[in-house]
């Protein structure tokens, strides 16, 4: 699945947060959408999940306007994992990962074995087979992602949006996260905080400041020392991860203490 979006500005209450954005994700690929706080990232996202119509431009997949596709069809096409996962109500995590069979089913369908197996094997996927009987409540945040994740899954999208799904994860987990995700051989666009995450995981980044594409491009093309001391305000070091060998930025405040 290709994700291209074109021109898009959207609006909140009269007021531009993003202005005339351009991003390409080619199939398969895993962009990732940096940028400090209050750049528009999680705006943007909205509007390639249907939550937020542009004013301006277009979000395509595969050459065909979500805005004009109806709401089943878009979600055959495109699922999401977003930063809040509260589902406002007692679920088991089965259930919770059943819920993406939705788009699948008519009003009055039942689940059948066919989606049974999918949830399944969605929860092996994400190594949560072993928790299916079990509350989402009662979950780690860790563990409520990758159910989440699941849920995603078992939507059988080709694109998966993420907005910032390492927030509130410890180390461990933010990391699982990420393996899972690059595993899957999906297209993803996911908005990312952590700049090492970004430069370890990212086939190309895309970098909003104050609503408009920064720079776009492989990580460490975009991602230089002086290029993140000029939009993040922090001192940065790349190289190769001493254990992984992947790229690593590493930084530090701008000013020595």
């Amino acid at each position: 699945m290709r994700l291209d979006i074109a021109g898009v500005t959207a609006e909140i209450d009269g007021t531009a947060i993003v202005s005339d954005v351009d991003l390409v994700a080619e199939p398969g690929a895993f962009v990732g959408l940096i940028g400090p706080n209050g750049s528009g990232k999680s705006t943007l996202l909205r509007t390639v999940y249907r939550s937020l119509r542009p004013s301006a431009g277009v979000v395509s997949l595969d050459g065909d306007d979500l805005w004009r596709m109806r709401a089943r069809r878009a979600a055959l096409r495109r699922a999401v994992v977003t930063q809040h996962g509260d589902l406002g109500g007692e679920f088991s995590v089965a259930e919770v990962v059943a819920m993406g069979r939705s788009p699948h089913k008519g009003v009055l369908e039942r689940e059948n074995a066919a989606d049974r197996a999918v949830v399944a094997n969605a929860l092996e996927r994400v190594g949560l087979a072993h928790a299916s009987g079990r509350l989402f409540s009662t979950l780690s945040g860790g563990e409520r992602q990758r159910a989440l994740v699941a849920r995603a899954l078992a939507q059988e999208a080709p694109l998966l949006i993420l907005d910032e799904p390492t927030n509130h994860l410890d180390v461990r987990a933010q990391l699982g996260l990420l393996d899972l995700v690059r595993s899957l051989g999906l297209t993803v666009l996911a908005a990312l905080h952590d700049l090492d995450h970004a430069a370890a995981y990212c086939d190309r980044v895309v970098v909003l400041q104050d609503g408009r594409v920064r720079a776009s491009g492989p990580p460490l093309e975009v991602l230089t020392p002086e290029f993140v001391a000029d939009v993040f305000g922090v001192r940065a070091h790349i190289g190769a991860h001493p254990i992984t060998g992947r790229p690593h930025i590493a930084v530090a405040s701008a000013e020595p203490w």
